[in-house]
């Protein structure tokens, strides 16, 4: 599958810079195919890991089913955004994800994701703890993972220099 390729590509992250941003950022925006053929953009928490997307989400509700109707979603992730009014310029960060999402269904595959998530954004807990929160929400929630098939990332023209300097 060809992708769109970036114009501006002396301010393209390396697949390595991308990843590093979805491993230490806690948030970003699925987008999705919605009703009526709208796109429906919704900010989710996630991890990445095996060099997927991971969130979860109940088991009904706007973003699965169209995720059911239409697999191809992207996902975006702001690194930074400092506006930097003297220059009528924002200094940013961001990558862009494309991919396919898909409702998992196995459970240990469920369980080692949560697990990764509980870990990322409850690092100091248990595995006690993390175990029992696991065992609680697992009857009630839905994972997602998202199969990367094509991932770019670009930063502002001024971190570009900044590097070169």
């Amino acid at each position: 599958m060809n992708f769109r390729e970036m114009r501006r590509k002396n301010q393209l992250l390396t697949e390595t810079e991308c990843a590093e941003i979805l491993i230490r950022s806690t948030s970003g925006t699925l987008a999705v195919l919605g009703d009526n053929g709208y796109p429906y953009a919704v900010p989710l928490s996630y991890v990445y890991a095996d060099g997927k997307l991971y969130f979860h989400c109940a088991r009904s509700g706007h973003k699965l089913d169209a995720i059911k109707n239409c697999e191809k979603v992207s996902f975006c992730v702001i690194d930074e955004d400092r506006v930097v009014p003297q220059e009528y310029t924002t200094y940013f960060r961001s990558v862009i994800v494309f991919g396919r999402a898909r409702i998992e269904d196995d459970e240990t595959k469920i369980r080692s994701a949560m697990e990764e998530l509980a870990l990322k954004y409850s690092p100091h807990e248990t595995k006690e703890s993390r175990d029992n929160e696991i065992n609680n929400e697992l009857p009630a929630l839905c994972l997602v993972s998202i199969e990367i098939d094509h991932m770019t990332g670009k930063e502002a023209i001024e971190f570009v220099k900044a590097k070169k300097a």
